[in-house]
């Protein structure tokens, strides 16, 4: 004969009454144990344990399976003049994509990313509601995107395997694909800048738009109130983006 959960309760209940009144005795309001049921099998299991279990599971999946975390600046610009500054420091990525070399398939794929970077960007700053928390992912996967498709463009020969890997965690982590690709790209240009001294002051201003670039991104991260750092880091890494125009020329 099995126990049911009702019938358990019962129980603990007229145990509780009956130790009620008992000198030295106290009765807890709740059982610290989990009531048990019987499946059909015989087994006992703990109630909603399977259910509690997968839900660890998931909270401890590793970082690379989480993803874009979108924060403060999610919820929106601080106010329409910011909005407009967004918006209008996004357009120098378009600008940037349609006057990129297009001398192959993979510079021609490289070229319409940044363009769709400055699209994506827009329509994020124009963006609010729900709908901003969807486009600050497509916004962060476009730039992945980008950065992927100028490693393979820099790439005499591109490696299938990293290319599959990196399409892959693209929708799960673009911000991780982002800087895999970004540090291949900073190789390949100070590699390249060292044998050709026309590159040199190209990377030199890389560089340091890099750098103040960097110093924005994380201020605008840290400082959420503080308004145009964002515009500021679009400024900076439009210049970075067109010195690396000149690895394709």
């Amino acid at each position: 004969m099995f126990w049911g959960k009702e019938t358990t309760q019962k129980c603990v209940m007229n145990h509780s009454r009956a130790l009620e009144g008992v000198h030295g005795v106290q009765v807890a309001p709740h059982s610290p144990f989990d009531f048990t049921e019987a499946n059909q099998s015989g087994d006992f299991c703990t109630s909603n344990g399977v259910e509690n279990r997968l839900q660890r599971l998931w909270q401890q999946r590793p970082a690379c399976l989480r993803p874009v975390h979108c924060s403060i600046s999610c919820h929106g610009d601080q106010h329409v003049a910011e909005t407009v500054a967004n918006v209008v420091t996004s357009i120098p990525f378009i600008v940037l994509g349609i006057h990129a070399p297009r001398k192959n398939l993979n510079s021609k794929l490289y070229a319409n990313s940044l363009i769709g970077v400055g699209v994506a960007s827009s329509m994020y700053h124009c963006s609010r509601g729900r709908l901003r928390k969807f486009l600050r992912w497509v916004d962060y996967t476009m730039i992945a995107a980008t950065s992927v498709c100028l490693s393979i463009a820099l790439r005499n020969e591109s490696s299938k395997l990293l290319t599959a890997a990196s399409a892959i965690c693209l929708p799960v982590n673009p911000m991780m694909v982002s800087v895999l690709h970004t540090g291949m790209m900073e190789v390949a240009f100070a590699r390249r800048a060292s044998k050709d001294p026309d590159l040199r002051m190209a990377h030199t201003l890389h560089k340091m738009s890099t750098l103040v670039g960097a110093s924005f991104f994380i201020a605008d991260d840290l400082f959420p109130k503080t308004p145009y750092l964002h515009a500021a880091w679009h400024l900076a890494a439009a210049v970075g983006v067109g010195t690396c125009n000149k690895l394709l020329e």
